[in-house]
């Protein structure tokens, strides 16, 4: 995709996250219906009615693009295409937590080509392009600068997707580096506050392309490290997530288990 084609959908894409972000906060202040499609796995009104209006404004301007959402799937084809996440963090949004997002990416040949996150009770819009770095609002972001793991904050996903023992054995493992660990419920944010230096790993052991993609671009281009979370069918069925500052890289996969197959080979890419 030439430059100024890009150059046009990051203006859009800044400017649709924030004004999603801001939907998304008058929402959070209104009593929701609340679902379950799963296992600790919330929906609300809120989540669609934000979705379509993402994609609503997106399509106007570029009605050739196609879409990934999480709450509609697949709308239309082509190489270049946008996933969104309305709120993620739904179940803090559901239970009036205020740690919640949302999230949106956008994909160019299959290249991870921009991303912006939005979280509005925050204050905050993290934004990133490839090879032009990562911000929030507009002050660049940088990984933590060789963190010790002893003093390190991870923070670790939980999926039902994977058996409850998986998760259990990682947290052992992690801690058992010197870390310590969290889980705030947002994945999107988990990654977004890696890239900013304000924890120093995130991993979940199964997690969708929607939760994920804006975030990894913004770790990669604060100079951090991260999985090939794309292999295989991950835009459409997920996979497992590993970010985190480089000095880190080498016992994080070890302790985890994500990354081990292309770990050296991607943070060789990163530091050339």
């Amino acid at each position: 995709m030439r430059g100024a084609e890009l150059d046009t959908r990051e203006e859009a894409l800044v400017a649709v996250a924030r004004e999603a972000g801001e939907l998304a906060a008058r929402l959070f202040s209104q009593p929701q219906s609340i679902k379950m499609k799963g296992k600790q796995d919330f929906v609300t009104a809120a989540d669609g009615e934000v979705e379509r209006m993402i994609v609503a404004r997106l399509k106007t301007q570029f009605p050739n693009d196609a879409f990934l959402g999480e709450e509609e799937g697949v709308k239309g084809r082509g190489d270049a295409i946008w996933v969104i996440d309305p709120i993620d963090g739904t179940a803090n949004f559901a239970n009036r937590i205020p740690h919640f997002c949302v999230s949106i990416a956008f994909m160019s040949a299959g290249e991870l080509a921009l991303g912006a996150i939005s979280a509005p009770m925050y204050g905050e819009i993290y934004r990133a392009r490839l090879g032009k770095g990562a911000f929030l609002n507009d002050r660049a972001m940088r990984v933590a600068e060789k963190p010790d793991i002893r003093r390190a904050i991870v923070e670790l996903g939980w999926s039902s997707r994977r058996p409850v023992r998986a998760y259990t054995q990682m947290v052992e493992r992690v801690l058992a580096t010197g870390a310590t660990f969290q889980r705030a419920g947002s994945g999107a944010l988990g990654l977004a506050y890696v890239a900013d230096g304000r924890t120093h790993g995130y991993c979940e052991l199964h997690i969708n392309s929607w939760d994920t993609l804006a975030g990894l671009l913004m770790v990669r281009e604060a100079g951090g490290w991260t999985n090939d979370f794309l292999a295989g069918e991950a835009l459409q069925r997920g996979n497992a997530v590993l970010a985190c500052a480089p000095g880190l890289k080498e016992a994080l996969v070890a302790a985890t288990g994500v990354g081990q197959a292309n770990a050296d080979e991607q943070l060789k890419r990163r530091m050339s």
